[in-house]
């Protein structure tokens, strides 16, 4: 059971340089075929973009596995007046950790523009309230890096309302461990399990039982695994662990969630991976999690019947300017293989 470190830290790099927010994610979805169909596993990508991957286990019994692709971003909605442009959240993100990040707008036609996420009162020589104004949607704007000085200028790029806006993750692997970039959530569980197919194949390892690994596309708007697109008989969603105030999980753990805004998870499934854990001494945690939501609660809320149960590397900052280590990595990886195995 050896954590495979480096080709986990090639795949993450790889995939977290991919722009793919939620309702933008074929690149990067492709990207991921591509590592699937190198390592010979029967795959497809549904309607939906969720790409499903099989693997043989030695019982008829089929588990669940999840991570999601998506990532937060934003869309075009509308033109101001000297030409820069309004934009929508697609998911979550703490908009103020957004002000002066670049950016890149992708139009319909094919056209790739680059710009600046800035505040309406962007200059501390022009504004007061340049270091008090909210930072929200309503005041905050994408300036072009184009010569365009009107709405009519901006709109004649052929940009659209709709079109995405992506915003870089900023990846950086210090030497002490840490995993410092956007996006980690869910873009580190997604690498975790690519290495753990990886394993598989190069061990020749048999999982206990059948194994359907779905890389999900919509989690972040909420709806990623509301379609489950086989029968299984329990599922385990990796997605980040929340740190913070009154929580257990740290950058070094694997989290193991109780319970969220869903509801409870399956007390039994989770019970079996506490004890997984704590038998094969991993750092762990076990948490609530108030204000979040996973792939296994859209399955549920969609009416399937199965046992769920979330797990997933602790990441600090969520949603912001993200940070975790790669022992929290090898953890999860770690737990995940036992689950898989036993």
């Amino acid at each position: 059971m050896n954590f495979p470190a480096n080709y986990f830290k090639q795949i993450l790099t790889e995939i977290l340089a991919i722009d793919s927010p939620s309702g933008f994610t074929d690149t990067a979805t492709a990207k991921l075929k591509e590592y699937v169909d190198r390592l010979g596993y029967e795959n497809y990508v549904t309607n939906k973009g969720n790409l499903v991957v099989s693997v043989k286990g030695q019982s008829e019994k089929t588990v669940g596995i999840s991570a999601h692709l998506d990532t937060l971003g934003l869309v075009v909605r509308g033109f101001r007046y000297d030409g820069t442009l309004t934009f929508s959240q697609v998911g979550g993100a703490i908009l103020p950790t957004l002000d002066g990040e670049y950016c890149n707008i992708y139009t319909r036609w094919g056209k790739m523009f680059t710009g600046t996420i800035l505040s309406n009162s962007p200059s501390s020589h022009v504004y007061e309230d340049a270091g008090s104004a909210a930072r929200n949607d309503k005041g905050m704007h994408i300036k072009l890096d184009e010569e365009v000085f009107s709405a009519e200028d901006a709109k004649k790029l052929g940009i659209l309302a709709g079109d995405f806006i992506c915003y870089a993750p900023k990846t950086e692997f210090t030497a002490s461990g840490f995993i410092k970039s956007r996006f980690l959530d869910d873009k580190m569980s997604v690498a975790i399990i690519l290495a753990m197919l990886k394993y598989f194949k190069d061990n020749n390892i048999k999982p206990a039982h059948n194994i359907c690994a779905i890389f999900s596309t919509y989690e972040e708007v909420g709806h990623g695994l509301s379609h489950l697109p086989q029968p299984v008989d329990e599922f385990v969603t990796l997605d980040m662990g929340c740190i913070g105030d009154d929580l257990t999980c740290t950058e070094y753990d694997v989290s193991i969630c109780a319970k969220d805004s869903s509801g409870p998870y399956d007390y039994e499934l989770t019970t079996r991976l506490i004890t997984m854990a704590k038998d094969a001494g991993l750092n762990f945690a076990v948490d609530i999690y108030p204000r979040y939501g996973s792939d296994v609660s859209a399955a549920r809320y969609a009416g399937h019947d199965i046992k769920g149960a979330l797990i997933g590397p602790g990441v600090a900052a969520s949603h912001g300017m993200e940070r975790s280590h790669m022992r929290a990595a090898e953890n999860t990886w770690k737990l995940l293989y036992l689950y898989l195995t036993k």
